[in-house]
């Protein structure tokens, strides 16, 4: 395929829209303004009717959700049977189904958080919803019925885990009861309408056969990452935006023994353990007062004082490296965090350029000699253009040569292979030939890791 062929393809999917989840009427482009919707007032009225009949049922916190959705579903299927518009049996049941989902759940969005399919739902405004599937993103019918009915969604959702979002405080972070990530902007900052972004986690957390299974990384490179896990390696996962590093943190922190106390720590609570002595911590911002809050970097003092065997921090972002790499150093080895970099010589450069941001007015020297000494490996993730995220870089925190901390890379992603016809990545994750310098304590565990899994291709050394 020619580079013209490419760049055609390219703009017939970024124009394509996806087909609708659930049942809608909206526009056939992204849900912009512009198409009338027939049933708008309609669903008003229905929707008012509704509210006025059930009245304070709809927030008894006595009712059980099941009963609360049968009674919702019956109620409505009386109010429209009532009403004077002639409809079909179609439109009737796209109409309840709507107001229920608007009701119950979080309206226009609802059947998109149900579809399995969709991973990330980005609301741009109250017209505008795109979805992402497959690692794509793809414009869909829905849409809010205006500002208002979006702000009362994203109220709705950050009401839930007792946070806020209003002028005074117009961002924030939040998560679903199913543990999605949920992030919301709403105006003065927001200018065009307030922007929703929901990052869903799958039901079931993601198990290391099935990161195997979608190319993420080969099983030889996960038994070797297993093997450090329990041989508590301090072990950072580093990559962009949507690389997947919680799911990989997730996947690594399985492999931790269930007889270990583990404390999570995070901004929204996500991670998906599955061991029985697990303590989750979760940071608060604050009120609307300016008080209360609660930092990362607090909870992870406070977990040293919890007697934890491990520390487990969903990212660090802050001066809580300093707190993290002195817990790494003083008897808490085998905690695994992650951090947004570029590369693992950038996640070097941005735990030293968080650690300063604690103020210390450490030398830079001293900083570094932290770090050597309390990461042994770095995890590198990306995302490819084909949507595809893979392992890209395991690689050892080696030591001090001068004033440099020494990496060696123990696998490295070969793009020789480049792509094929359909544009998916080909390359895989291979070994370099070097080995781990931790292998003998490892071994001194009781740990064995194959040394053929460091043999680089072709088997020469």
């Amino acid at each position: 395929m020619t580079l013209a062929d490419r760049l055609a393809q390219a703009r017939n999917d970024r124009t394509q829209v996806a087909s609708p989840v659930g049942a809608g009427n909206g526009p056939a482009k992204g849900g912009r303004p512009g198409v009338v919707d027939v049933f708008g007032e309609l669903r008003r009225q229905v929707h008012t009717a509704l509210l006025d009949t059930l009245g304070p049922t709809l927030y008894d916190s006595k009712i059980q959700p099941d009963e609360l959705e049968q009674r919702v579903r019956q109620t409505l299927q009386e109010v429209l049977a009532t009403g004077d518009t002639p409809l079909t049996a179609a439109d009737r049941a796209r109409i309840a189904q709507e107001i229920a989902d608007d009701i119950l759940g979080y309206g226009p969005i609802e059947p998109y958080l149900r579809d399995v399919d969709v991973t990330e739902i980005m609301v741009n405004g109250p017209h505008q919803i795109f979805v992402e599937r497959g690692g794509r993103l793809y414009p869909v019918q829905g849409q809010f019925t205006d500002e208002d009915h979006l702000r009362r969604t994203i109220d709705k959702i950050v009401a839930r885990v007792g946070r806020r979002v209003d002028e005074s405080s117009p961002m924030v972070d939040a998560r679903l009861p199913d543990g999605s990530r949920v992030n919301a902007v709403v105006p003065p900052l927001a200018v065009d309408g307030s922007l929703l972004t929901i990052r869903k986690f799958a039901a079931e957390a993601l198990q290391v056969d099935d990161l195997i299974s979608f190319g993420t990384l080969p099983r030889h490179v996960a038994v070797f990452l297993a093997a450090c896990v329990l041989g508590r390696s301090n072990i950072l996962v580093s990559g962009g935006t949507g690389a997947g590093k919680t799911t990989t943190l997730n996947v690594l922190s399985s492999f931790i023994p269930a007889d270990e106390r583990v404390v999570t720590i995070e901004d929204a609570a996500e991670l998906q353990l599955h061991q029985d002595h697990v303590l989750r911590l979760e940071s608060r911002p604050p009120n609307i007062e300016g008080k209360g809050e609660v930092k990362i970097r607090d909870l992870v003092r406070n977990a040293l004082r919890m007697r934890p065997d491990r520390i487990v921090v969903g990212e660090i972002r802050d001066a809580a490296a300093l707190d993290m790499l002195q817990a790494m150093n003083t008897g808490h080895d085998g905690s695994i965090c992650t951090v947004h970099a570029n590369s693992p010589r950038d996640v070097v450069s941005r735990v030293e350029t968080m650690v300063l941001m604690a103020g210390m007015d450490l030398p830079m020297r001293a900083v570094r000699e932290q770090i050597a000494g309390a990461v042994d490996l770095i995890v590198h993730q990306s995302r490819f253009r084909d949507g595809s995220r893979r392992v890209t870089h395991v690689t050892e925190v080696v030591g001090m040569e001068g004033e440099v901390i020494t990496l060696q890379d123990i696998f490295v992603f070969d793009h020789r292979a480049g792509v094929d016809e359909h544009g998916r990545v080909l390359g895989e994750l291979r070994a370099t030939g070097l080995r781990p310098t931790f292998l003998e304590e490892l071994t001194a565990q009781g740990i064995q890791v194959d040394p053929a899994t460091f043999m680089p291709p072709g088997g020469q050394w």
